[in-house]
């Protein structure tokens, strides 16, 4: 989507920059407890059989090192090294990977970002490794690697099967966000849901392996959510309307009301018309959405339409099949309008997400794939603001009325 399109976000979300270094930061953290650990294992192991006149190991764990900080060039990075007791005249064991005095390494600037943007692939490590740490590159072994990997894809599949009975939503931002996978000749489609909980805190719902943005698939996630005890689906979901998902949706949750994304649509719009007639064109979008009632915004509507319906009617059909879903945000608190008119919660967290991984050819498999984006969002989803007008929520969820974004006081309702 061009960036042209993209409306301007008055809370802009942390930068991507931060989010990431902070998942390199524990990453490499863990990385290095885990091939520390496993390269004192192996010493002990090797030397197992060699016992002092009493028949007991002379080569031992003695507990831990105290506690010592690494500069690089990511943060600070606190390591807790194990300690090896070697009883031996002259021996002593001293780590390949943390030697004794090392403060700050330049190594693990490019370590870990390799471990995201080759897309955690086991088959690459060794060359990548050996390449930044040189012979040290033995103690980050592809079976660290691997345990590495599959911690990361236990907590996302821990997440994923998340009980949910005590989550009630008031809005849902949905997508479907294509990745390129290395070892696998389809593109899979990740379907996400990111939700408003009733205190105007937005989290991240779902990341599911899509088959494109069918019915189906997102039936499938839909049912997921009820399958771990949600019971109400949200009172406005707001997504592109040639998703699958609003035929699942109504399916799934018949009572949730549907805003269609004004990004998308105006994208959708521009696309069927020249770009000499788009500046103008973009212009009279903005007035529709931007208009201080539900009223003003139809007539600004027709305006649309009148002028352009005889020289691009493509673009007019395109405005005119969604009318009443692109102005259904009218009917919420006017402060909750600049979070409920588009999809930017989630354009915002993934585009960048979406960069990175168009820049390394993507991941090696599936489950990499679910795996980055997951670490990525829910590491995003730590700066996401709360909600403008949050106090106002708990009246949406309890069906108070609004029109062109006030309440509907008790006797207008009756009249």
């Amino acid at each position: 989507m061009k960036e042209d399109l993209i409306f301007e976000n008055k809370n802009p979300p942390h930068p991507f920059k931060d989010n990431l270094e902070q998942i390199l930061r524990e990453g490499a953290k863990k990385l290095l407890m885990q091939a520390v650990e496993n390269e004192v294992a192996e010493y002990i192991e090797s030397l197992k059989s060699i016992k002092d006149e009493a028949n007991r190991r002379v080569v031992t764990r003695n507990g831990y090192l105290p506690e010592r900080t690494i500069q690089t060039g990511m943060g600070e990075i606190s390591i807790k090294q194990p300690r090896v007791r070697d009883k031996r005249e002259g021996k002593k064991f001293t780590s390949q990977i943390l030697p004794p005095y090392l403060r700050r390494t330049a190594s693990l600037d490019a370590l870990i970002p390799a471990l995201y943007l080759k897309g955690v692939s086991t088959d690459e490590f060794g060359e990548a490794l050996e390449a930044i740490l040189g012979e040290n590159a033995k103690g980050l072994s592809a079976t660290n690697i691997v345990r590495l990997k599959e911690s990361w894809e236990k907590d996302f599949k821990k997440w994923h099967e998340r009980d949910l009975s005590c989550k009630k939503y008031v809005y849902f931002w949905v997508d479907g966000i294509y990745f390129n996978v290395r070892l696998n000749d389809e593109r899979p489609c990740l379907l996400v849901i990111i939700g408003a909980l009733e205190n105007g805190k937005k989290e991240l719902v779902a990341i599911h392996d899509g088959i494109r943005e069918s019915k189906l698939s997102w039936k499938e996630v839909l049912q997921d959510l009820k399958r771990r005890g949600l019971q109400y689906g949200p009172h406005l979901a707001v997504g592109d309307g040639a998703l699958g998902f609003w035929v699942a949706m109504e399916e799934e949750f018949p009572k949730t009301r549907g805003q269609r994304c004004w990004v998308h649509k105006t994208a959708n719009i521009l696309d069927k018309m020249p770009k000499g007639a788009q500046i103008n064109a973009k212009k009279m979008i903005h007035e529709i959405y931007m208009a201080p009632t539900k009223e003003e915004g139809f007539r600004a509507f027709e305006a649309f339409v009148h002028l352009y319906e005889a020289k691009y009617p493509k673009a007019c059909a395109c405005l005119l099949k969604d009318k009443e879903a692109l102005m259904a945000f009218y009917d919420f608190p006017a402060m909750h309008w600049g979070h409920i008119r588009t999809t930017n919660p989630i354009e915002s967290t993934f585009a960048t997400i979406r960069h990175r991984t168009r820049q390394t050819k993507g991941c090696g498999s599936r489950i990499c794939t679910l795996t980055m984006v997951y670490k990525l969002a829910t590491t995003a989803e730590k700066h996401w603001r709360r909600l403008r007008g949050h106090e106002l929520i708990e009246k949406v969820i309890h069906g108070t009325k609004f029109k062109d974004g006030e309440e509907v006081k008790e006797k207008e309702q009756v009249a």
